[in-house]
């Protein structure tokens, strides 16, 4: 794929934004106020990345959260879908913006060899030493969310009405924002007019942003199956009825699901992210567990994709002679539909981050990825409420030439133990989000 159109696009996007950014004067208060405490943004985001918690686990980051809310003059509530905090700023009559921050971070060992690398290890599924690291920068998620409050009590004399801080769990198993809805959400928030997220990104350079209207990133389910088997002695074989066969059958037919089933013209991605079974090498399990993600665009891929796995988990079954009684199981766990980002609020966020980073740091958006977020399900109870998600530089400052003229991505992507958020995106991404908050309570005035 060639992405050198995007570079005619960018000039056509900067020539669409409207006059609705902020004032000279207001922008140059938004960067006043994030540079003067931008030393201690940089050492917050360090302390967040030297003490990563996993989904569910952020008791630390969301008493700090919940801490710094309340300075600022917030409402607070807390314990929101476990871990979960909602801040509520009522500033006058005018619209609902929601802004959410993630906290959690991955089971991954860092291997960055940052002076402020993370060698936290925590109980996790299985493993009581589970190393752990922001390999996703959701601690730079976090200190904008610190930040965009203080901006923002700062700044009341500037806009009018209601906004929504949250600091979301558990978005890394994609159930984070599904918990805090049925955690009580709504019992203490109103209802958006607009949701907004930001996510840092590698393939743009640290200070700069990167946004585009309509679908943006791919829904998504986290499926365990489970395969039953009949157990036994590893030197009888015949007498068993071995998962740990059937689950390599069933992984290699799986393949055939998104190559033989799915409509060739529409994106699906089926991945068997862990295969579970057995301990000892002479003895044959009772069971095996394939832990599998889904990426989907359309409700229907979606639909055949999870009948196509139960289709060939079946025939698995059949050709191994399994006796009827035995059936695999279905664990339906982390769930999202795609992103899709609202033209509207997309344009009028645009025209706010030119204004204050200035047109040569506002890139367009990447054609839409097989990636997912959650974010957005924090407005499942409202489906009409308009979304946006901005990607905020976090790479390189050659990183997005490289992509475009090279098509080469950084050699530390997300989710690896070698990912790094360059600490330019700290103020910057404050900024960024300061901005677009302020350009949603100016809308029309």
């Amino acid at each position: 794929m060639s992405f050198h159109p995007l570079l005619s696009a960018l000039a056509l996007s900067l020539c669409a934004a409207s006059a609705q950014a902020a004032t000279p004067d207001l922008n140059k208060r938004i960067d006043g106020l994030v540079q003067q405490d931008e030393a201690q943004l940089v050492e917050v985001f360090k302390q967040l990345h030297r003490n990563p918690e996993m989904a569910f686990q952020e008791t630390e980051t969301a008493a700090l959260v919940a801490k710094t809310l309340r300075e600022q003059g917030f409402e607070v509530k807390t314990a929101i879908g476990t871990t979960g905090v909602v801040g509520i700023l009522r500033n006058g009559p005018g619209p609902v913006v929601m802004y959410r921050a993630d906290m959690d971070a991955l089971p991954i060992k860092e291997e960055t060899g940052l002076p402020y690398q993370s060698t936290k290890v925590t109980p996790w599924l299985n493993n009581p030493s589970q190393p752990v690291m922001h390999a996703c920068g959701h601690d730079a998620h976090t200190t904008w969310l610190l930040e965009v409050a203080k901006v923002m009590a700062q700044l009341k004399d500037q806009w009018s009405g209601t906004l929504v801080l949250v600091a979301q769990p558990a978005e890394e198993i994609l159930e984070g924002a599904v918990a805090m809805v049925n955690g009580g959400l709504y019992d203490f928030a109103p209802k958006p007019d607009v949701l907004v997220a930001a996510h840092v990104s590698p393939v743009v350079p640290a200070g700069s942003v990167s946004l585009r209207d309509g679908p943006r990133m791919a829904g998504t389910d986290q499926i365990d199956v489970e395969l039953p088997g009949i157990g036994g002695h590893g030197s009888t074989p015949h007498v068993t009825k071995d998962p740990v066969v059937m689950a390599a059958m069933a992984v290699m037919g799986y393949q055939t699901v998104v190559s033989r089933m799915v409509d060739q013209a529409k994106p699906a991605v089926l991945t068997v992210a862990a295969v579970q079974a057995g301990v000892n090498n002479n003895v044959i399990p009772d069971r095996a567990v394939l832990k599998l993600n889904l990426r989907w665009y359309d409700q229907q891929v979606r639909e055949r994709l999870i009948a196509g796995i139960k289709s060939v988990t079946s025939g698995v079954l059949v050709m191994n002679d399994v006796p009827e009684g035995y059936a695999a199981k279905y664990t339906m766990k982390g769930y999202s539909t795609p992103v899709i980002n609202a033209k509207a609020q997309t344009e009028q966020a645009q025209a706010a981050l030119v204004a204050q980073l200035g047109a040569d740091k506002v890139l367009p958006g990447m054609p839409p990825v097989m990636g997912s977020e959650d974010f957005h399900m924090l407005a499942s109870p409202y489906p009409d409420t308009p979304v946006l998600f901005i990607a905020v530089g976090s790479g390189k400052p050659d990183a997005y030439k490289t992509l475009v003229e090279k098509q080469q991505l950084p050699p530390a992507m997300n989710h690896t133990s070698r990912f790094v958020v360059e600490l330019p995106a700290i103020a910057a991404g404050a900024r960024a989000m300061s901005a677009t908050l302020l350009a949603f309570f100016n809308a029309g005035q």
